[in-house]
């Protein structure tokens, strides 16, 4: 049995994705910084939270609610936390899916102390009837609540005790303008640089007690996508490599190989990532041309191609979006060894995507 069996790799549960995985539950809990001194990169964000989270402290008062947004892996629930340790306070965590009712956001805000931090995760999912709930929460700490049916319904207003929500999402366009609007201190998320990537590496193969060198952790940091998520599912892999076929030190050679092994190229994309970008060239001449073309041709949903796969190739500039569809750039072509070909503004599949 190969080395590649051994570790059971499935194209469906990608290494490269950045959504959250039973994997990831098992150490990601452990590696999480516990202040902000201990959490690297995002040093804007964390220069402004420092700031506003100092001068709540030094007026005994609530910290202002906080979006955080940006894509999946960047460290949004740890930040949430390490906001509520650096206050002081209790943190409660939910997700939007997980409240149906608004019985059950009651239950959640009721049982708050004075000075405890929300944390919502997909706040973009819900339900209108439920941000209704929230528009008096957050402004005014109070609870309305209706009671009976009919012309023997009443409305009651019950006092909530100040506290600090903390919302994160995927979507911030996906916000209602009326939520969007209730929160003081909205913070986007960047990817990561390769640097700050590798330091994250090294504190977690530390906590890990897994010898690294500082070209190993680079490695792995470089091929991650500007993801922690990412870089530390990449050390788990190249650990149980360096294990099986080398002395268990992960070295530059060791992360390389161990990456190739798992068609993770140098930019961090994998077969998937290239056979998106093969498609599109091969059956579009580059484009432009639809999402929902190329969710056809590939099989997959749009979309999972635009949460997925779009937003780190358009951030490497393999990609670009255009009135018309999406198109292949020249980097690509380059990156892909394919020659490039100037795309045509009469092809046949941009008069098709207009109406994707």
């Amino acid at each position: 049995m190969s080395f590649a069996d051994d570790m059971d790799f499935d194209l469906e549960n990608r290494m490269v994705d950045t959504e959250y995985t039973s994997e990831d539950r098992d150490t990601e809990f452990s590696l999480r910084p516990h202040t902000l001194g201990e959490y690297i990169g995002q040093e804007k964000a964390k220069e402004i939270l420092k700031i506003y989270i100092d001068a709540a402290k030094l007026r005994g008062d609530c910290l202002d609610h906080v979006l955080l947004w940006g894509p999946p892996g960047l460290g949004k629930t740890t930040l949430a936390g390490i906001i509520a340790s650096e206050l002081g306070v209790n943190f409660r965590v939910t997700s939007g899916p997980a409240i149906e009712k608004q019985g059950d956001l009651a239950a959640l805000l009721t049982n708050l102390a004075e000075g405890d931090v929300l944390f919502i995760d997909e706040i973009h999912r819900l339900s209108r009837n439920i941000e209704e709930i929230l528009y008096p929460a957050m402004e005014d700490h109070v609870l309305d609540i209706i009671i009976g049916k009919g012309p023997a319904a009443r409305s009651i207003r019950l006092p909530l005790p100040r506290f600090t929500l903390i919302g994160a999402t995927t979507r911030q366009g996906q916000l209602t303008q009326p939520l969007r609007d209730r929160f003081g201190i909205p913070l986007k998320l960047e990817l990561y640089t390769h640097e700050e990537l590798a330091e994250i590496v090294e504190r977690s193969a530390e906590i890990l007690e897994i010898p690294i060198t500082k070209d190993g952790a680079y490695e792995i940091a470089s091929r991650s996508r500007g993801t922690p998520r990412i870089a530390n599912r990449f050390l788990k892999r190249v650990r149980d490599y360096a294990q099986v076929k080398g002395d268990g030190e992960i070295t530059k050679n060791v992360a390389k190989s161990a990456l190739d092994l798992l068609d993770v190229d140098e930019l961090g994309l994998d077969n998937i990532d290239r056979r998106m970008l093969e498609t599109i060239i091969k059956f579009y001449d580059g484009g432009p041309v639809g999402l929902e073309t190329i969710a056809a041709t590939t099989g997959e949903e749009a979309i999972t191609l635009e949460d997925v796969y779009e937003p780190y190739l358009l951030q490497i500039g393999f990609l670009s979006r255009t009135p018309r569809g999406r198109c292949v750039t020249r980097l690509a072509y380059e990156h892909l060894g394919i020659p490039y070909r100037p795309q045509s503004s009469s092809s046949g599949a941009e008069t098709q995507l207009t109406l994707d």
